[in-house]
């Protein structure tokens, strides 16, 4: 696998791709103000690398004491993504990541394949990326809309890409980035090789522990494509 051309890179958002400042949570404390007239800080009763059906339900069993109805989550997330685009807009802290722009444009020039690989929702996703104008790179995705297990929304991005790339793409030709442990273990399981940037919270003795392929402090020194 080691030796296998790289023929598709898969994409992590928060914290890989860019950060939102804090919009994202921002967000949900406003649909946990609407709903349940309460502020909630994911950020504090949440994990880096959740998926977002994962947040909202932990977030909600955290108000309510108990695991959540089918409505209530749904509610929860039609309202977070109800807020979402314009805290975005909205957050003094929004950045794309060194050397993230430049990257992309090497890599669809040299004739790779980008996709996501992400926790967000797909609303959710396309929504962050927008105020970058960096949907324009990616052809296909696997979305915490698609399963809250991070390992099966990564092969379903795979599947999705084989589909883009006429049937002709395997796992072991793509490789993921991320930012997380979590996004390393669930690249691992679905066969794909990853390089994990420090650019989020966790550095780099972290993620070298986690088992990455490669570890950067940035995409912009020894990106392995």
């Amino acid at each position: 696998m080691a030796d296998e051309p790289i023929d598709a890179v898969l994409f992590d958002i928060d914290g890989t791709l860019i950060t939102t400042g804090g919009a994202g949570a921002e967000a949900w404390r406003r649909a946990f103000r609407e709903l349940h007239d309460t502020d909630v800080d994911i950020r504090a009763v949440t994990e880096s690398g959740m998926t977002d059906p994962e947040v909202g339900r932990t977030a909600l069993r955290h108000v309510l004491g108990r695991d959540p109805e089918t409505r209530e989550l749904s509610a929860a997330m039609g309202c977070y993504l109800g807020h979402l685009d314009q805290a975005v807009a909205g957050s003094e802290g929004y950045r794309v990541m060194p050397g993230i722009e430049a990257l992309l444009e090497r890599l669809v020039t040299d004739g790779l394949l980008l996709g996501l690989t992400t926790g967000n929702v797909e609303a959710a996703a396309h929504v962050k990326l927008s105020r970058a104008g960096l949907n324009r790179f990616f052809a296909f995705g696997g979305y915490g809309s698609d399963s809250t297990d991070r390992a099966e929304l990564t092969r379903r991005a795979v599947e999705r890409g084989m589909l883009v790339a006429g049937g002709t793409l395997a796992a072991a030709e793509c490789i993921a980035v991320g930012d997380t442990p979590r996004d390393v273990a669930a690249a691992h399981a679905a066969g794909l090789r990853v390089a994990a940037v420090a650019t989020g919270n966790y550095g780099r003795a972290e993620l070298e522990s986690s088992g990455a392929d490669w570890t950067l402090e940035t995409v912009q020194a020894g990106f392995p494509v």
